[in-house]
Formats: C-alpha cells, structure tokens, sequence
C-alpha cells in the first residue's frame, strides 16, 4: 500500500487546485486531480476556440476555465501546478507564493509519491537513447519497469499501478528539474554543453538546473557521470552518495579496452555487437551499462544490443532511392547533435538544417560541415547563421535557401548522388514551424516517401 498516495489523495479532496497549461502532460494531471475530489482551475494562453473539443471536455468534467493572453493574472487556491516551460520567476507565480500558495509539478508531485527504486536521465544529448536503453535492460532482467518523464505518458495518473518492486525510468529535462526538491535513487548525467540559452538566462543557470538531478540524493544513492565533459567530470566532489563515471577516452569505471566496454576490469559488451550505428551510441550504452551492471547481466545487455534498432527521430533510416539513403535525425536541435550525427558517416552529406535559434553558438559546428557536408539546403531563423559558419570554414559548400521542408527535400534530392547521405539534423529546435521535432520528423519522412 502506497502510504504517501492515500495520504495526498486525502489532504487534496476538496481542495482548490490550479494548472497552469492544458498541454499532453497536465490533461491527464487533471483528470487525476478530479479523481482526487478536488476542484480544477485550468489556466493557458490558448482561446476556447484554439483548445476545440478540449474545452468542451473540460467544461463538461467541471473544471474551470482561464483563457486567453492575461491567464496568469490572479492566480489563486491551495496549490498550483506549473508547465515545465514556464520559468518558476514569472511575476504571478511569484506573487501566488507570497501569499501562501504552493507551486509544484505533476514530475516533482510523482517523484515525492512513487513508492518504486528510480533511475532518471539528463542531460544536454543521449538522454533519450539512454532512458530507452536502461528501460530495456532492466525489463530484460525481469523487472516491471515503467518510463515516463520526457519521453511515454505521464506517469503520476498510473501512480496507483506502480508497485514498491518495480522499477522506474525517467527522462528529465532542465525545465523540469529547475524546481526539483527530490533526487531519484540513481541520477545519470549523460553530458552538460550550452542547451535552451533562450530559456535559462545563463549557462550557470542550466548546469545548476541539471545538477538538481542528484542534490536531493541520500549516501546510498548512485550517481552516473560523463568523465570526459569537463562540466560533469567537476560533479563528482559534489555528489552526496556513490559515483560510478563512464568515458570512451579518459581512464574511468565504465570504459573501453579495443572494442569492448569494460565495467572496472569486467568484459561487458563488444561495440561491434551494437546495432545503431555512432560512437555518442556507443557512449549511449556505456551510460546505461554503469547505471544497471551488475543487475543487468552481460549477456543481456549483448542481446539488447544486437536487438536494439533506436529511437525514432535518431539517424533514422527512412529510404534508399537512386542509391541515395534518407536519414531523419530530427531531435538534433542543437549544433552539438548535429556535430555528432555528421560523425557517423563516411559518405559524402547533404544536410537539411536550421530552425528556430536557441540562443547558443554554433561555430564548433564548422569543421564537421566541413569534413562531412557536400552541400547544405537550409530553413528557418537559423538558416543565415548556420550558413555563415560554413562560409568560414568550407565557402565551396554550396548553399541553397528554402521556405518549406518541401522544397527543401525536393533540392536536397538534386543535390545528391548515388553513394551520397540525405540526412535532416537540423542544430536548432522546432518550434519555428512545428509543435516538436517529432512532427518535424514525421514531415520529413512523409515527404522522402513521397519521392
């Protein structure tokens, strides 16, 4: 029994709450909370007739309404729910703190009241791979495992199903662990670069946010950390429990002797056994070994290996045609991703790229473009600037210039020969055309089909 659910389920009926953003994640927080017994205000930017059928809904399940440019104003009642892209300093969440009133998440709300051992993931790349990669193996080893965070459905309306033997896997962005007072029982920290610049108001801010993962920790927590970034490799004095580090270059707990991935002088995992292809893979896997080894056997983690295709959206293979091969990477929203992605092919590439900016630097991005690019078709607010980096380093790199992603994949098809890589990796996020980089994703794929 769940002591902590059925004593939050009592003190929460009746009482007045507010959430702020009718977005994926608080639909189900808020049918939870009407399950609770308690009273739902809803707040969000959206109008009646952008929200359609889910204003009908809501009203219909008794919540009340806030709509529209002023939702923030006069926020009130015993306890408020804030999006993860909210910043926790916007004047009105300020003020309803002043007053009294407390301001919690649907993640920090389940991670105060999951009666399961919990291993979460951040990081500024991998983070997904890696979270699919330890669900995997800890399911394989025999655990009822659940995922959530960034990545399935919200877990905190499944909190009832969740028993205290079962295990669960959390993908955490900075967003979410800005306000985080509670640290999971193993943090993962798979890399900290400069990421969501247009979010945070300094680096700092960002490292501090990530570094949240594992503050909360007990002594007998576990903290898994990237020996080669310069910024995680500075945690370790920070950590409040145990540490196990992982790096391909530098001397570690977790590292590689040739081809195979060691775990403190045990043979655990031959690269060439791993199905995705890359070396930020195969650091991927030398993440999660040092967050389930032991508990996880090397021959299981052989097996997920040979098995393990990736995530959608990662260097995903959509087509061969005339011998050109289509790849949708489109969660590169960051020069970084990009940078590594390039890495992984020897073939000549031409890259589809740009979007909305980030507020980060993408000069590193020159020598990859460089080295890997023959001819770049660019969109969105970043497309300048991305060019402009390439006129640096590489100014033979042709450059064409698109409004849409049909066009864009129409021209990268001309710019492509037999042998040649069409791959989507974009350095910046979605949100110029789209809601998330999945849609993005899906344009693309959708479009190469149609070729």
């Amino acid at each position: 029994m769940n002591e902590k659910l059925l004593t939050f389920k009592r003190d929460i009926k009746g009482k007045k709450i507010c959430v702020v953003g009718i977005g994926i994640s608080h639909l189900p927080l808020i049918d939870f909370l009407l399950d609770c017994g308690a009273e739902v205000t809803a707040c969000d930017r959206k109008t009646k007739e952008q929200l359609g059928a889910t204003f009908d809904s809501l009203v219909r399940k008794g919540v009340s309404l806030v709509l529209g440019e002023e939702y923030l104003q006069h926020l009130s009642g015993d306890l408020i729910f804030k999006t993860p892209g909210l910043r926790p300093d916007v004047p009105e969440l300020l003020e309803a703190q002043a007053k009294g009133i407390p301001v919690t998440t649907e993640m920090e709300l389940f991670m105060q009241l999951c009666p399961a051992h919990i291993t979460a993931v951040t990081g500024s790349d991998g983070k997904t791979t890696t979270t699919t990669l330890i669900y995997k193996l800890l399911t394989m080893a025999g655990f009822t495992t659940h995922v959530g965070g960034n990545i399935g459905a919200p877990l905190l309306p499944e909190i009832e199903k969740i028993k205290e033997t079962d295990r669960v896997v959390l993908e955490l962005s900075s967003f979410q662990l800005q306000t985080m007072k509670t640290s999971p029982q193993v943090a993962v920290i798979t890399n900290i670069t400069p990421n969501h610049l247009d979010y945070h108001k300094s680096y700092d801010e960002y490292i501090d946010a990530k570094k949240n993962i594992f503050c909360f920790q007990k002594e007998n927590g576990l903290l898994v950390l990237n020996e080669s970034n310069d910024v995680t490799r500075g945690a370790k004095g920070e950590a409040k429990g145990k540490v196990i580090t992982f790096s391909r270059t530098e001397s570690a707990d977790v590292y590689l002797d040739g081809d195979m991935i060691m775990f403190r002088g045990e043979p655990v995992l031959n690269v060439h056994d791993i199905k995705i292809p890359g070396k930020h893979n195969v650091e991927n896997y030398m993440t999660a070994i040092a967050a389930v080894y032991p508990i996880v056997s090397a021959e299981m983690i052989t097996s997920c290996a040979k098995e393990f295709g990736g995530v959608a959206h990662r260097i995903e293979f959509v087509r061969e045609l005339d011998g050109v091969r289509y790849y949708n990477s489109s969660i590169d929203s960051s020069p970084n991703r990009t940078l590594n992605t390039l890495g992984v092919f020897s073939e000549p590439v031409v890259l589809i790229a740009g979007g909305k900016d980030k507020g980060i630097p993408y000069d590193d991005l020159g020598p990859a473009l460089k080295e890997h690019v023959k001819a770049m078709v660019l969109v969105g607010p970043t497309a300048k600037v991305i060019a402009e980096v390439a006129k640096k380093v590489a100014p033979e790199i042709p450059v064409i210039f698109e409004e849409s992603y049909e066009q864009a994949v129409l021209k990268a098809k001309e710019q492509a020969a037999s042998g040649d890589i069409v791959l989507l990796s974009n350095a910046s996020t979605s949100f110029d055309m789209f809601n998330n980089f999945e849609e993005r994703g899906n344009l693309f794929k959708k479009l190469v089909m149609e070729l």
